[in-house]
Order: C-alpha cells, then sequence, then structure tokens
C-alpha cells in the first residue's frame, strides 16, 4: 500500500497540530441504516461517477485472497471488511451498463447505506505540483531525495513499528532534517531532482506525494517511499510559539508567505521539524488521475477519500455532505458520492475524512482551505447470495 504518514489534517491543521480538537481514535464508529431517500442530491450521475473506479476496485480484491481485511471490525461493519465480501457486487458489476440509470439501480440493488451517527469532520489533501531539474543547476538547488539504502524498519519490543538505521549495533533515527540539510546525504547519488526551494520540497513532504515539472515540459511522478524516523513537529505550532503567527491564522497560504519573507530565519524555522520523507519515482501513471492510493489505484479528484481504516474498510463507497471552499475561498455546499481509497495516519475516528482535491494551483488552495463538519453514509456491498 502506498500512503503518506503525514497525509493527515488540512494542511494549516497539520502544520500547527493541536490547535483544533480532532476525533478520538479508540472511539467506536455507530452505524444506523437509512434509504437512499434521505441522501440530498443522491441521483444516477453520482452513482455513474464511481463506477469506473470500482470496477478497478473489483480488480484489485479479485486478486487478494477472500479473508483478505480490508479495514473496519465484524461486529461494527455488517459486510464489506473483508475481500470475499465484495463478491456478489463485484461480479454483478462486471455486466452492469455504463449509463446513469443504471448505475443508480446497481448501487441500490448491491450496496446498503448507513448514517455515521459520529459528526463528520472533513479536511483535504492535494498533489503537488513544483518546477525541478534533473541537474542542480541555476535555482534548482534543493534536492529531492531518494530512499537511503540503509533506512530500514523494525518493530520496538512494544510491537510498534519504527524507522531508522543500525548504527554500532544500536537502531536509531537516520539523519535528521538539519543533518540532511548539511550535507548528510550529498554525493550519495540518492537526488532525483532538484527543486527551488526548501519551502516547496516541505510541502511535497507534508502530501507524500507529487508532480514535477522539469525544464522541458516533462513531468516527473514522485511518491512517498520512507521516512528518517525522527518525531514530526508541525512548523506552525513553531511560529506561533514564536509569536510570529495566530494560531487563526495558520494556513498554507500564511505559512509560505511567512517563509518567503523570512529567507534568513526558513531553514532554521523548517529544521525544528526533524521528521524527513524521502521518495521514489513513479513510473507508468495515468496523467489525468492521482498518485496511487491505499488500494494501489490512482486516486480521482473530489472522488476520493483518505479514511481510518481501523474503523471503516477500505473501496467503499461513502456519500458526504459538507460545505467545500473553492479555489477563491468562497464556501458551498457539497454534496457527492466519494470512495475510500487511501489512509493517512492522522485521519483517526468514526466520521474523519480527507478528500483528495487533486493537483495544481487550485487544488493546493482548495485542500488547504477545506475545514469543515458535516455527516456521512457508508455503503456496505451486500454478501454474496
Amino acid at each position: 500500500m502506498k500512503f503518506s504518514p503525514l497525509r493527515a489534517l488540512p494542511l494549516g491543521m497539520l502544520l500547527v497540530a493541536g490547535c483544533a480538537e480532532q476525533p478520538s481514535s479508540n472511539e467506536t464508529l455507530s452505524l444506523t441504516p437509512v434509504a437512499y431517500e434521505t441522501l440530498t442530491g443522491w441521483s444516477g450521475a453520482e452513482a455513474l461517477s464511481v463506477l469506473s473506479s470500482l470496477r478497478a476496485e473489483c480488480r484489485r480484491f479479485a486478486t487478494l485472497p477472500s479473508q483478505t481485511h480490508l479495514g473496519g471490525s465484524a461486529p461494527t461493519i455488517p459486510n464489506g471488511s473483508r475481500a470475499g465480501d465484495w463478491a456478489g457486487a463485484c461480479g454483478v458489476l462486471a455486466t452492469t451498463p455504463d449509463d446513469a440509470s443504471s448505475a443508480q439501480h446497481y448501487l441500490q440493488a448491491w450496496f446498503v447505506p448507513y448514517r455515521v451517527e459520529q459528526d463528520a469532520f472533513y479536511s483535504g489533501y492535494y498533489e503537488p505540483q513544483v518546477f525541478g531539474s534533473p541537474t542542480r543547476q541555476g535555482a534548482f538547488q534543493t534536492p529531492l531525495y531518494a530512499r537511503p539504502t540503509d533506512l530500514v524498519r523494525a518493530r520496538t519490543t512494544a510491537g510498534s513499528w519504527v524507522s531508522g538505521r543500525w548504527q554500532d549495533g544500536r537502531f536509531s533515527p537516520h539523519f535528521s532534517r538539519a543533518e540532511i540539510d548539511q550535507g548528510a546525504l550529498a554525493g550519495k547519488g540518492l537526488e532525483l531532482a532538484w527543486l527551488r526551494s526548501p519551502e516547496d520540497l516541505f510541502f511535497l513532504q507534508i502530501q507524500g506525494s507529487g508532480r514535477i515539472v522539469m525544464p522541458d515540459g516533462s513531468v516527473m511522478r514522485v511518491g512517498y517511499s520512507g521516512r528518517n524516523g525522527h518525531p514530526y513537529t508541525p512548523i506552525g505550532h513553531v511560529l506561533v510559539e514564536n509569536g510570529d503567527l495566530a494560531a487563526h491564522d495558520v494556513t498554507m497560504v500564511n505559512i509560505r508567505n511567512w517563509l518567503a519573507a523570512h529567507p534568513d530565519q526558513a531553514r532554521s524555522i523548517l529544521e525544528k521539524n526533524a521528521n524527513y520523507v524521502f521518495f521514489k519515482r513513479l513510473e507508468g501513471l495515468d496523467a489525468t488521475s492521482g498518485a496511487p492510493g491505499a488500494l494501489d489505484i490512482g486516486l480521482t479528484p473530489g472522488r476520493s477519500i483518505a479514511i481510518d481504516r481501523n474503523v471503516m474498510p477500505l473501496g467503499v463507497p461513502v456519500w458526504v455532505e459538507t460545505r467545500l471552499p473553492d479555489a477563491q475561498g468562497q464556501v458551498g455546499d457539497w454534496r457527492h458520492l466519494v470512495l475510500a481509497q487511501d489512509i493517512g495516519t492522522d485521519i483517526a475516528g468514526p466520521g474523519r475524512a480527507d478528500l483528495f482535491t487533486g493537483w495544481g494551483p487550485a487544488a493546493e488552495a482548495v485542500a488547504g482551505g477545506l475545514r469543515e463538519s458535516g455527516t456521512m453514509t457508508v455503503l456496505l456491498p451486500r454478501p454474496p447470495a
């Protein structure tokens, strides 16, 4: 599975974690069956919008053992938490025509809607698009590093996974952000590309995947490949503690503006976050879809969400009712059908979801501004006959 461990809160919240109360990760998902008629805006067009991605999910599930756990727990999730639970719905989908009426009939026949009783909370994430160069030249002086060969994952005595390296018989975090900035990895052949600024690198690391536009117009797709094992420190929190920003002003735009306005302090502020993410090239991706999510399926802007796999299965359709800002910051009602195709470690608890908004400046603006409550209805597949 591919996911960013930092893909979690809307960027402003991630940068100043703790400034907003989040749902508890140990809450139990509470579901109530409802009728499709209760879903405001439900239509055949909405059903049709996810049919192609559902087919991709079914192809993925068909490659898995039937008992493969997709998320959630059996007492809470009536059906759909195992790959084999999808056999009936996926079998019928193979012969379902691609038109709105057929798509609506198919979903209503093979998926049961359950309202999540807990209040929903939605944030956004996106695929950054930055400029880069295959070689170090001119304005391109910030390296984008691949995973070091000595970076490994190991289990602690408590059973949790940690990242780091073995050194003199001891396991410890890999080089910190400051050490890497000072050249700890230079000359090791790990440079995938060179970016225009440390800020571009930092926000790329937060999102965990991105598109790098080269001087000749070609685009390199990159995705998360590991992290150094140091704890994540939100730089927004640092700026708030320093008195440079008020907590309510911590947004992606304001963070970027502050860093640009204080180039003499930007590096020291960024290095307060010792956590460092490494990347790998992603080959053969469809330019019209996002990077692969946790199901190894390309994410679809406005139709893919990241969820807490501990409470909800991957793959399920979800009816979202919330409010969404546009690229100009104007907020309006947003009611659409999406698919749970990704995860993030800070997406914790029932009703918590992160909407994939796409790539480019508009997607960045929407993702940075999305921080809304709402309702959530999960569509669970019926068991095979």
